[in-house]
């Protein structure tokens, strides 16, 4: 069993936020997957489905976005799910907007629902897809993040999203390693 976690803040008002990177992937793995965020538990909304012969949970952390790890904590319990079986969708302010890049493990970068995780899992050794968002150094962090794509990088994050899903998808067939080499590029 895999969980796919997208990270984001719950409400409408943060709706195609540069933070709710995480939120877009799942939301588009659904269009793709044909399923509905229609399952709660946990302070959480989920899915579940059937993709290559591997059922998938697909959760959105119902909590903000720094304290996504008390979210997640509670499916992997309850659904005795494998770190090795967990890939966490997240922004990077630290990457070019539209720019993927799949890592196996390491520090947060100062990401405070990486750190939650991290804090709850107990290890920093998880999966996660990074989206960059790039950093306008001009602005608040804060407010930046929780800043609207402009149509230019809407274009970029859409075009992200959808090599997303492709990630997703291949998650339960490829070695971490291969899927790393096959969507890690230096573009």
């Amino acid at each position: 069993m895999k969980l796919i976690v997208g990270l984001g803040n719950p409400g409408n008002e943060y709706k195609n936020t540069r933070h709710n990177v995480g939120y877009m992937a799942l939301e588009k793995c659904s269009e793709k997957y044909n399923f509905e965020f229609n399952k709660s538990k946990f302070t959480g909304k989920y899915a579940d489905t059937i993709i290559n012969g591997e059922k998938y949970i697909f959760l959105l952390p119902e909590k903000y976005m720094n304290l996504s790890g008390e979210v997640l904590i509670e499916y992997v319990n309850y659904f005795k799910i494998d770190i090795e079986d967990i890939l966490i969708i997240s922004d990077d302010l630290d990457m070019p907007t539209g720019k993927i890049k799949l890592k196996p493990n390491g520090s947060s970068g100062g990401h405070n629902g990486l750190k939650n995780i991290e804090l709850h899992l107990g290890t920093p050794n998880y999966k996660r897809v990074k989206v960059g968002i790039a950093n306008n150094k001009l602005m608040d962090t804060k407010d930046y993040v929780l800043g609207k794509f402009t149509s230019d990088e809407k274009e970029l994050i859409d075009a992200a999203i959808n090599k997303v899903v492709s990630i997703v998808s291949d998650f339960s067939v490829l070695t971490f390693d291969k899927l790393m080499s096959k969507y890690n590029s230096t573009k």
